[in-house]
């Protein structure tokens, strides 16, 4: 078999070119248009990124709801938990659930790396405390149906920030589940329950699952679950955003 050459770096550089110069010519022709506002010729234009609603500390230790001090909530207190935590970088409100859904839905895929940003902002904030990342994954028919995964997409693009590498394999989704975007809080639970599967090697791993959006958190912590049932260290997690939960208030139900 005749080996394949490899590209001399006068070669590499040309090729980035081209594509650089395809993304600009289909840019020519089909201009990005900004979730939030409808801009044309912003992918995400500054306007909307200046009305995105970090979430301000202190909040709860667990689920990361907004608290007046730095303790569990009400809602945590009584419960175990098979994460360590939940940090999340910005309200789901505004333009964000816009571009948010734009790239779950609207194969807005290139709006995975601005968004990230405010991810990158967030763990550095924190300090997670991490071996890999860990996109929460869609079941294969659902990812084939969609074309590709919303959160392995955001964690490809915190990865190289934060330096760590991505493990896409580590946990999967065994069953097809219902959207729990429809679903109450309840619902959401027994929906996710023993919905993932731990099928590499996670015994010592500080492993940070990612995810779009938080709600109730039943997601994450079926998927911390199964990284816990094979010996996972630590297991936090990390979303772009989660739903308003202002202190003093119930939970949501949907969101």
């Amino acid at each position: 078999m005749t080996p394949i050459p490899v590209p001399s770096s006068a070669g590499r550089r040309l090729l980035a070119l081209l594509r650089q110069g395809g993304v600009a010519l289909l840019d020519l022709f089909f201009p990005p248009r900004c979730p939030g506002c409808g801009h044309v010729g912003d992918l995400f234009c500054r306007t909307c990124r200046a009305a995105v609603e970090p979430i301000r500390e202190p909040t709860c230790r667990r689920c990361g709801r907004p608290m007046p001090q730095d303790t569990l909530c009400d809602d945590c207190r009584p419960h175990a938990s098979h994460l360590d935590g939940i940090v999340a970088a910005v309200v789901f409100a505004g333009p964000v659930r816009e571009a948010i859904h734009s790239l779950k839905y609207g194969n807005g895929r290139a709006l995975a790396a601005p968004l990230a940003g405010y991810m990158v902002d967030a763990w550095r904030r924190t300090k997670l405390p991490a071996d890999c990342i860990v996109p929460v994954p869609l079941h294969a028919s659902r990812q084939a149906e969609r074309g590709y995964n919303q959160s392995a997409l955001l964690a490809r693009a915190l990865a190289p920030a934060v330096g760590l590498p991505v493990d896409e394999k580590l946990v999967i989704r065994r069953k097809v589940t219902r959207q729990q975007a429809l679903l109450n809080a309840v619902e959401r639970r027994e929906n996710v329950k023993d919905a993932f599967l731990c099928q590499a090697a996670a015994a010592g791993k500080r492993i940070v699952l990612v995810d779009d959006v938080c709600t109730t958190g039943s997601t994450l912590e079926a998927c911390a679950a199964a990284a816990r049932a094979a010996d996972a260290t630590s297991v936090w997690a990390l979303t772009l955003a989660r739903a308003r939960w202002l202190p003093g208030r119930p939970a949501p139900d949907a969101g």
